[in-house]
């Protein structure tokens, strides 16, 4: 059995702090004990370090906090080459940059160059475990879990289904994308830390046939996962009301054909009626905030207090939502939340912050038993944070009088450059030097 161990500053939520006082475990001197790719013993370190056996190694950061990875629940890797395109309204910034831009991956080895390109980002942000859009062609989906196999990045994709109001070389059908997908479930999910995803695009792009087929294969396969988009844009949603005039309401097309529920993952929500958040409680379908990229493309902003609403809260994680979001950074994801939730009359504090970075957004996407929290028998995805990573962070940090401020502070004014190291699965996988 081999054995990898950290020590430094440990900091972790192990409850919903939406939802309950006490939510955050700090310890000023921790030493986590990995082997096996999860964690086997985490305390203080007089408690754990005579527990390691002699001439093992310890990685220590006496300055640093070690932290949960960073889970990102949704993010496109075929838009990673046209971040910070010059913005536009969402439906015409997907004509002029995204489908342009996805159309290239048809090719497999330039597919394979941006999967590298997105996995290491991900990597150097600190981001363990992301949930992802590929391309509609599946070997863009094979490139993608193929690399992060290799880096044991535990990734959740699958290929866009995408049948009508798109260009026509990005174009399926009903039944190629449902016998493509279930290929692609076979091949990919629970395989090492791969998990699949349904993926249609949103309602607009899809068919009723082609949606009511991604029911269907979601009822053959259950513990796989559903990833697509909710009430971005007031002209999206506009759009969904023309095309699904029997519907209720936006949320109500994708429940109708079966596709709400846990491990159900929508981005953006951000014009939301109260039944649909009703309907987003009772079933246990999670949002996936992306401020970054509602501010960019101006689509609004997400009402944060209202989803968590003590009396029906809802299931939250946080979206980079590359390439209209701006930066891979979760923290910097977390200044942006910040912002879009004082704008909604409400607030976020560094606690609560990274809930949603961690825990949160595990349990958005059912997967809580296993990352999210440092906790033994949970996976050894652990990051190191250096809260003295540039001149003015080291300036402000090391007047923080509390865990609490301390957090604060680095999700104001912290990104990639932060990530001083980054474990997966136990293993150290990065270092920032």
């Amino acid at each position: 059995m081999s054995l990898s161990v950290v020590r430094g500053r440990t900091v972790t939520c192990l409850a919903d702090p939406f939802q309950t006082d006490g939510a955050l475990s700090y310890e000023s001197d921790g030493v986590i004990v990995m082997s096996d790719g999860r964690i086997l013993n985490i305390g203080p370190a007089a408690d754990v370090l005579p527990t390691v056996p002699a001439g093992i190694p310890v990685a220590h950061y006496p300055d640093c906090l070690i932290s949960p990875g960073f889970i990102d629940t949704h993010v496109h890797y075929t838009q990673t080459g046209i971040t910070g395109s010059y913005g536009a309204e969402l439906l015409d910034w997907l004509n002029q940059y995204a489908y342009p831009a996805e159309l290239r991956y048809s090719d497999r080895t330039h597919a394979e160059e941006m999967a590298r390109a997105f996995c290491d980002q991900l990597v150097s942000n600190g981001t363990t475990t992301a949930l992802v859009f590929c391309a509609v062609f599946p070997e863009s989906v094979d490139a993608l879990f193929e690399e992060a196999a290799r880096r044991n990045l535990r990734l959740i994709a699958g290929k866009t289904l995408m049948d009508r109001n798109a260009p026509a070389a990005l174009l399926d059908t009903a039944q190629s994308a449902y016998d493509q997908s279930k290929a692609l479930i076979a091949r990919w999910h629970d395989r090492g830390r791969a998990h699949y995803a349904i993926t249609p695009r949103f309602a607009p792009t899809s068919s009723p046939e082609q949606l009511e087929l991604a029911g269907a294969l979601w009822a053959e396969h259950p513990d796989v996962f559903v990833h697509s988009h909710l009430s971005e844009n007031a002209a999206e949603c506009a759009w969904v009301r023309e095309l699904f005039p029997d519907n209720a309401h936006y949320l109500d097309v994708y429940d109708r054909f079966g596709l709400t529920g846990r491990r159900a993952v929508f981005a953006h929500g951000v014009h939301l009626s109260e039944d649909e958040l009703m309907l987003c409680h009772h079933t246990g379908t999670a949002l996936a905030h992306c401020p970054t990229s509602n501010f960019f493309l101006g689509s609004g902003v997400f009402n944060l207090a209202n989803a968590k609403a003590p009396a029906r809260p809802v299931h939250v994680g946080l979206g980079t939502d590359i390439g209209a979001g701006t930066s891979f950074s979760i923290l910097a994801t977390l200044n942006e939340a910040y912002k879009a939730a004082r704008l909604s009359g409400g607030t976020l504090d560094g606690v609560r912050g990274w809930y949603l970075a961690t825990l949160g957004a595990a349990k958005a996407l059912g997967l809580d038993a296993h990352i999210g929290s440092l906790e033994v028998g949970k996976d050894a995805d652990v990051i190191v944070i250096d809260p003295a990573a540039t001149p003015l962070l080291k300036l402000r940090t090391e007047r923080c009088e509390s865990i609490e401020e301390l957090l604060f502070v680095l999700m104001t004014l912290g990104d990639d450059r932060v990530i001083a190291d980054t474990y997966l699965a136990g293993v150290r996988t990065s270092a920032r030097d």
